[in-house]
This record gives structure tokens, sequence and C-alpha cells, in this order.
């Protein structure tokens, strides 16, 4: 029991750490929070179903979907904020609530406001045993891949020239523009990365609970934002942090509280949250630039 706990609150953490990196990324380049970040999942979830009512295989379904997020994000960043370089974060921040409300409308107008089932391969649902111990093949692949996308991107930014142009830009963006590396190349290598983040997340999130609706990335995205601010608004290795502590401490109160005090979980967490926040008011693991000021 305790095993499987340990599993679950890991996945979840991973599912929050994906997000929250992408936040991450975009916020540390442009300054942006994008809440448009969710409806990306929701593109990908829905391109998933897509894909499989086609009768794509399944990994041929999830590369599509995962291409859908990342490519929808450059659109995203092209249409809607490029447009917007250098206006005030206020500007930006509606922008992003203005492109997230319209996506939500034409999900929900143009595909359906209920919830779409997802036919997911019989061998996700299924389990396998370590002696006493029964684990989850859907909760071990969401940790096996979430470990796997984290190790990758760390491999870009550290080992690539355009992964070492997006660290500076991170650190001064004003610095980097003068070096002569094009900002619209980095922006928009920055909305790539979070939009593929966004479409694995979607992928787990969905392999989980075995359906799509057009609000299915309000939520994860909100905690993603939360694992984001505290484990350090545009850290890197902050918004990592962040998502598998607030994947672990959500599972394992689900699993500890009595049933009377379990209905104020999310509560509980805020709780949690704005504690850490008084003790470390730039989260856990502050950006370099939040250290220099």
């Amino acid at each position: 029991m305790i095993a499987q706990q340990i599993i679950n609150a890991v996945s979840l953490g991973g599912v929050y750490a994906l997000l929250a990196l992408g936040l991450a990324i975009v916020f540390s380049i442009v300054g942006l929070i994008n809440f448009a970040h969710g409806e990306l999942m929701t593109l990908s979830g829905y391109a998933l179903l897509a894909s499989l009512v086609l009768g794509f295989p399944f990994p041929v379904a999830v590369l599509v979907a995962v291409s859908c997020g990342a490519l929808a994000a450059v659109a995203m960043e092209r249409i809607a904020f490029r447009p917007m370089r250098g206006a005030s974060v206020t500007s930006l921040l509606l922008t992003s609530f203005a492109v997230s409300s319209l996506l939500k409308v034409v999900f929900q107008n143009g595909i359906s406001a209920r919830p779409q089932a997802v036919a997911m391969p019989g061998w996700m649902t299924g389990a396998f045993s370590f002696g006493d111990f029964t684990i989850g093949v859907g909760p071990s692949i969401s940790i096996v891949v979430s470990a796997l996308a984290l190790i990758a991107l760390e491999i870009f930014l550290r080992r690539s020239v355009t992964g070492t142009a997006m660290r500076a830009a991170a650190e001064d963006f004003d610095v980097v523009r003068l070096m002569g590396i094009p900002a619209s190349r980095i922006i928009a290598t920055a909305f790539l990365l979070s939009g593929l983040l966004a479409g694995l997340a979607a992928m787990l999130w969905v392999a989980q609970r075995a359906s799509v609706d057009p609000l299915m990335g309000f939520t994860p995205v909100l905690k993603a934002f939360i694992a984001a601010v505290v484990g350090g608004l545009g850290s890197l290795p902050g918004a990592v942090a962040g998502g598998f502590l607030l994947g672990i401490i959500e599972v394992l109160l689900q699993a500890t509280l009595p049933g009377a005090i379990a209905p104020y979980r999310d509560a509980i967490v805020l709780s949690g949250v704005i504690a850490v926040l008084l003790v470390r008011p730039q989260g856990l693991i502050p950006a370099v630039r939040a250290q220099r000021s």
C-alpha cells in the first residue's frame, strides 16, 4: 500500500513537473505566465482522441498528439504573442487569458462540452507485482516518461547551441540580443519546448483518466503554476522540484487525511504553499535573475 502511494505520488508529481517546466521556460525568457498552456494540453488530448478514432496505431497517435501540442504552441506565439512583444506584463497576461478563453469556446462548441472517452490500450490498465507489492503499469510509465523527458531537456539545454542560448537568455535576455542571437528564434524555441512538455503531460493525464474534455487542462496547469511559484518562478530546477513536491503532498494527504477533512485537501495544500513562501519568498530554488535583484 505504501509503495503504491509512493508510485502514485511520483507519477502525479512528474505530470506537474512537466507542466511547471513548460511554464517556467517561457517565463524565464519572455516574462509571461502563459495561462493558455492548459489549452495546449487539452488540444493534445483531442489530437490523441482523433488519431485513435482514425485508426492510427497507439504509438503513432501519441506522436501526432505531442506534435500537435508543440506546433500549436509555436503558432500561438506567432499569432498572439509576437505582435504583443514589448507590451506590458499586464497586456501579455490578458492576451494569454483571451487565447485560453477562445480555445475553450472552440473546444466546447466545435467538439463537445462533455468528456469524451479515449480508448487506451488494455496493457496500460494492467499491473505487475514485485513480491507483495502491486504496481500499476500506467503510473510506472508516467514516471519513466517524465524522467526521460526531463533528462532529455537537460541535455538539450546543456549540450546544444540553442539550449545554451536559451539558458543565457533566461539570465539576461538583453545581453543575448546584443550578441546577435535572434530573439524570435529563442522565443519560438521556448514556446516549442513548452508545447512539447504540455503534450507529454496530456498523454500521461489522459492515460490515467481515459477521457478528454474542454476543461481538462485547467486544473493541472493551475497546480503547475503553484508548483512553479513554490519552486521559484523562472527557475527550471525549481519548477521540477515544485512539481514533484506538490504531487507528493497531494497524494500523501489524500491517503492519510480522515474522511471528514479530506474535502479540504486543496486548502491544506495551499496553506502549505503560503507557509513555504513566507519562509522563502523567492521559492525553493530561486532563478538566477531573482538572486541578482
